[in-house]
């Protein structure tokens, strides 16, 4: 159903987000293999999230959930159960490639599928791997879900990563951990390490050595208490509305500073943006803190490129709002990896900006936006996106009448309170 956005002069309060997603995750995958309860609280409440969930309990895995408090008790390695029926990892990306690690070193045969925009996702970068390791993995036309993936004992292997991706290496991780002896894998550059922190505070023998992340065999891992910090990703919608909007002053407690996912900060600034960072204690070994930004209308934009680009992936979409907004505009390369995601995010966030009255270049992995834009109100699309849905909301309050967005419910994938916090903050 579409949604009506009008324009808002600013946004201004305090703030407490949903628990990050990526992190969320992890904590329920090795809570569900280590031995014992777990207990998360500030779980995710996207619906990714609850995928992950939905997929382990039809592993076996007993857990119960009031609001984000999430309790989990533990299998062990060697204790899931062959399930009913396919596993739905729904729209989750996350959810079918890391439980694919998972699910290859099990004694059973599993088949694990999607939604109609997974299902055209390629699987090949986790199925090269696992299949080396010894995992047995069918896929339709060769590389897309669902995935037949009939388990047996893993051998270690070193595997160099052709791309970076913390998903990726993340599966041949968790796969490691039913492979006798050592399972190294090896960046090309430093992705986001949640997968890392939750596997020592789980009690799995981890090893970082530079580009180097390497993980023992049959580690006996152990549950544990811990809070998922607040989306830095969901956060920066919020930080984003408060930089287009002149009238603005935002606090944002509890948010995730990871380093290797706070790049997007050090790119707000780059582009002019004013955000303090007041840093609290860590959660599990995942830093927080509190951001606080003020609205003042002027962004200067820039290039984003190579490391970057691969550190700020998930949040191209509302940077190139931004970028629209900004005086010099945004040039956004190496990100052909925006193709497949949930929606082709390239064409998509082109397509709106468009509809808004800015100019696009559109290229194979990046794009050329006009700066100096006052946005124009517009009908605009998701496409089922998540994330094309929360930028081109957060877009469309700075517009100049209201704009109506068709997809507006894709954003109940991660942030299924989006719309609320944020009428809860708007002012005029």
């Amino acid at each position: 159903m579409p949604r009506t956005i009008r324009p808002v002069s600013g946004i201004a309060g305090t703030l407490s987000l949903p628990g990050d997603k990526s992190i969320s995750h992890r904590y329920a995958m090795l809570a569900a293999l280590a031995r014992g309860r777990s207990t998360l609280t500030n779980y995710s409440t996207g619906a990714d999230c609850a995928s992950t969930l939905a997929c382990l309990g039809s592993l076996g895995v007993r857990w119960e959930r009031e609001g984000n408090r999430v309790e989990i008790e533990g299998c062990g390695l060697q204790g899931l159960s062959a399930p009913r029926a396919p596993l739905d990892a729904g729209n989750s990306g996350s959810t079918i490639r890391m439980l694919s690690g998972i699910l290859a070193g099990q004694a059973f045969e599993s088949v694990i599928q999607g939604d109609e925009s997974l299902s055209k996702r390629p699987m090949r970068r986790i199925m090269t791997p696992l299949r080396r390791m010894g995992a047995e993995i069918e896929a339709d036309g060769g590389q897309f879900p669902p995935l037949v993936i009939r388990g047996r004992p893993l051998q270690p292997i070193r595997y160099e990563l052709p791309v970076a991706s913390a998903q990726v290496k993340s599966c041949v991780l968790l796969a490691g951990l039913y492979a006798r002896g050592m399972t190294e894998v090896v960046e090309p550059m430093e992705t986001r390490d949640h997968t890392e922190i939750a596997l020592l505070r789980f009690g799995a023998d981890l090893r970082v050595d530079g580009s180097s992340r390497s993980v023992v065999g049959y580690p006996a891992l152990a549950g544990c208490a811990l809070r998922v910090p607040s989306d830095l990703s969901s956060a920066v919608f919020f930080l984003a509305a408060a930089l287009l909007l002149p009238d603005s002053d935002l606090l944002i407690d509890g948010v995730g500073l990871n380093p290797t996912r706070s790049a997007v900060l050090r790119v707000l600034r780059r582009m002019g943006a004013h955000i303090e960072v007041h840093p609290e204690s860590d959660s599990g070994g995942e830093a927080s803190g509190t951001l606080r930004v003020r609205g003042t209308g002027r962004l200067e934009g820039g290039v984003i490129s190579g490391e970057t680009t691969a550190a700020v992936i998930d949040e191209i979409p509302m940077l190139a709002v931004l970028g629209a907004a900004s005086e010099r505009g945004l040039c956004i390369r190496d990100a052909g990896e925006l193709r497949v995601k949930e929606t082709d995010r390239i064409a998509t966030v082109a397509a709106n900006l468009r509809q808004m009255g800015v100019e696009v270049t559109e290229h194979e992995s990046g794009m050329d936006i006009q700066g100096g834009c006052k946005l124009r109100a517009a009908e605009l699309d998701s496409c089922g996106d998540h994330r094309i849905a929360m930028a081109f909301a957060v877009g469309a309050l700075a517009a100049d009448g209201e704009s109506v967005l068709e997809g507006a419910a894709a954003a109940a994938v991660s942030f299924p309170e989006f719309f609320d916090v944020l009428a809860s903050v708007t002012r005029g």
